[in-house]
C-alpha cells in the first residue's frame, strides 16, 4: 500500500502526513510508533474503570501517535478530572461536546477499540511502551531540527547549542521521572543504609571537610545538597574551599572537580602547592625559593600530584556547560564533589545575555545547580559574594546574615545549607567577646542547615600559606611565625619553577582533558 493511499485511510493531520511523507522520503523509515497498543490502552481505560489510575502519570495526550488517539485520550483525562466515570458511552458523549467525534472516525471507532483488549492487566507495561515511542520520535524530531539549523549559515552555534541542551533536558525531566515509593520499601533501604554506616571506620555520611569540628556538625557535605559559602572579598572564601577540596581528594580519595570561574588553574594550582608543602605562597609566586625549600617542595606534593582532583577553569561558564561537563566528569571519573568559584561569575544562558534582569538570572543558575546537585547525587557548593550590608551595618559586629547574601534571595530558598566564613582581625578586632586574641582565627557560620544543626565553627587561617586548617591541629601561632625545618645542604634549585598539573590516578597521560 502507498504511503498517500496508507495516510489518507488514517485520521492524521496534514502537518503529520507532511512530516510523515518527509521523513519516510529521506531516512527510508517510518518514525517510532505502536500503534496497536496504543488502540489497546485506550480500549483497556474504557473498559476498567481503575486502569487510568495506572497510567495517568505515564501517558499525556501528545504521547500518542494518531492525532484520533490523542482527542480519544483529551476526552478520557477530561472525565477523570471531573470526576465522570469513563466508558464507551461518556468517551463519545464527551468527544461529541469538545466537537471531535467525526475527526476520530465516529461512534464506532470508539466500540472496535475496546473490542482490541480483553483486560486492563497489562496495561501499565503498554503504556511505558508508548512512553518509550514518544521519546524517541522527540529525539528524531529535535535531532533533524539540530540538523537543519547546522547547514544555516545565519544559525548562531552558542543559541544552536543551548537549543540542543534545552530540549534534551526537557525530555529527560518530562518523561524520566521516578516512581513513587511505599513507605516499607523506604524504610527497608534506610535500615540498610544504616548498617552499612554502622560497619564503617568513621560516622561522616557525606564527602568529608577534613575539618573535626565542622565536620562533627554536617556529617560531612551530603549527597545531592546545594551549599553556598559566602563571605565579603579577601576573607578567605577560595582558601576554604581548596583546603576542603585538598582534604577530600587527598587525604580520603574522593575525586572532586573544581570550576574556577575567578583565576587560572595555575594559580589555583600554586596556591594548594604553598599549603601542602608549607612554603609561602609569595616564594613560589616568584620563584625564589632556597635549597631547602626546594627539597621540601618536591618530598610533599607527592600526594597532591596523584589525587583524584580537577580543575576546570573555563572563564564566562554558563549553566548548561556546567550541567554537559558535570555530566560528563560523573561518568568518566564518578566525582564525589563539585566546587564553583564562584557563582556571580556564572551565565545563565550561552550568549551571555541573561533573558531577565541580573537577579532573575542568579536565581535561575542557583536553581540549576541545584537540580545537577539532584542529578548527579552529589554535593554542589559554590561560593557566593556578600552585599556591601555587612560593611555599612552599624555597631561593632561585622558578622554576615542571610539577608546579606548578595543579588538575589533565591540563592537562600534554594540551599541546602549557608555558610559564611568570618575573620575579625579581618574588620581590625583583636579580640572576641570573650576577650581571646583573633590572631589567625576563621569562624564558619552554619546560618542555614536543612538537614542538621546550625553553629559556629573556628578554623584556623594561615595566610602565608593560603589555607585552612583545624584551630588546634598543632600549629599554634602558625599564622605569625615560620615553620622550623632543618635546611638542606647541597640541593640546587631548578633553574625554572613549574606548575603542578592535578589529576585522577586513573588519567593516561597520553589522554587530553575531558575540557
Amino acid at each position: 500500500m502507498s504511503l498517500e493511499a496508507e495516510s489518507n485511510k488514517s485520521p492524521l493531520s496534514k502537518d503529520k502526513r507532511n512530516r510523515l511523507s518527509s521523513m519516510v522520503s529521506g531516512l527510508g523509515k517510518l518514525p517510532p510508533q505502536a500503534l496497536d497498543l496504543e488502540e489497546a490502552v485506550l480500549g483497556a481505560l474504557m473498559l476498567e474503570k481503575d486502569a487510568l489510575s495506572a497510567v495517568i502519570d505515564i501517558l499525556k495526550p501528545n504521547v500518542f501517535y494518531k492525532d484520533a488517539h490523542q482527542k480519544i485520550f483529551e476526552a478520557i483525562q477530561t472525565l477523570f478530572t471531573q470526576s465522570s466515570p469513563v466508558d464507551i458511552l461518556t468517551v463519545t458523549a464527551q468527544l461529541r461536546k469538545q466537537g471531535d467525534i467525526e475527526m476520530v472516525g465516529g461512534a464506532y471507532y470508539i466500540t472496535e477499540l475496546t473490542n482490541r483488549v480483553a483486560s486492563a492487566a497489562n496495561i501499565e507495561y503498554h503504556a511505558r511502551i508508548i512512553s518509550q515511542k514518544f521519546i524517541q520520535r522527540e529525539l528524531i524530531r529535535i535531532s533533524t531540527d539540530i540538523i537543519n539549523q547546522s547547514y544555516e549559515d545565519t544559525s548562531d552555534v552558542f543559541e544552536l547549542l543551548d537549543y540542543a541542551e534545552k530540549n534534551l533536558f526537557d525530555i529527560a525531566q518530562n518523561n524520566l521521572r521516578r516512581d513513587s515509593r511505599k513507605m516499607d520499601d523506604i524504610v527497608k533501604e534506610s535500615l540498610k543504609m544504616l548498617e552499612s554506616l554502622k560497619d564503617k571506620d568513621d560516622s561522616l555520611t557525606g564527602v568529608p571537610s577534613g575539618f573535626t569540628a565542622l565536620d562533627r556538625m554536617t556529617n560531612g557535605w551530603q549527597k545531592s545538597d546545594l551549599v553556598i559559602i559566602a563571605a565579603r572579598p579577601a576573607m578567605g572564601k577560595t582558601a576554604f574551599v581548596l583546603s576542603c577540596a585538598r582534604n577530600a581528594a587527598v587525604q580520603f580519595n574522593k575525586p572532586v572537580v573544581v570550576f574556577s570561574l575567578e583565576m587560572s588553574s595555575v594559580q589555583l594550582t600554586n596556591r594548594l602547592i604553598a599549603g601542602e608543602a608549607e612554603i609561602e605562597q609569595e616564594k613560589i609566586r616568584k620563584g625564589n625559593l632556597l635549597d631547602w625549600e626546594w627539597h621540601q617542595l618536591t618530598s610533599k606534593i607527592g600526594n597532591l600530584s596523584e589525587a583524584p582532583l580537577i580543575i576546570d577553569d573555563t572563564p564566562a561558564l554558563n549553566v548548561f556547560e556546567f550541567r554537559a561537563k558535570c555530566r560528563r566528569l560523573k561518568s568518566q571519573y564518578d566525582i564525589q564533589m563539585i566546587i564553583i568559584d564562584y557563582l556571580q561569575l556564572m551565565q545563565g544562558k550561552a550568549d551571555g545575555k541573561g533573558g531577565g534582569n541580573r537577579e532573575q538570572e542568579i536565581s535561575s543558575i542557583s536553581r540549576a545547580l541545584k537540580q545537577v546537585a539532584k542529578e548527579l547525587n552529589v554535593p554542589v557548593i559554590a561560593l557566593s559574594q556578600l552585599s556591601r550590608a555587612v560593611e555599612n551595618r552599624p555597631g561593632g559586629s561585622k558578622r554576615p546574615m542571610l539577608s546579606d547574601l548578595r543579588e538575589s534571595g533565591a540563592i537562600e530558598q534554594d540551599a541546602d545549607m549557608v555558610l559564611f566564613l568570618y575573620r575579625p582581625e579581618y574588620y581590625g578586632l583583636e579580640q572576641d567577646e570573650n576577650g581571646n586574641s583573633t590572631a589567625g582565627v576563621g569562624e564558619v557560620i552554619i546560618a542555614k542547615h536543612r538537614n542538621g544543626e546550625t553553629g559556629t565553627v573556628q578554623l584556623r587561617f594561615i595566610g602565608k600559606y593560603v589555607k585552612f586548617t583545624d584551630l588546634d591541629d598543632g600549629f599554634g601561632s602558625m599564622g605569625s611565625k615560620d615553620t622550623q625545618v632543618d635546611p638542606f645542604s647541597g640541593i640546587s634549585p631548578s633553574t625554572q619553577f613549574e606548575s603542578i598539573t592535578l589529576k585522577p590516578k586513573n588519567w593516561d597521560n597520553d589522554e587530553d582533558p575531558p575540557f
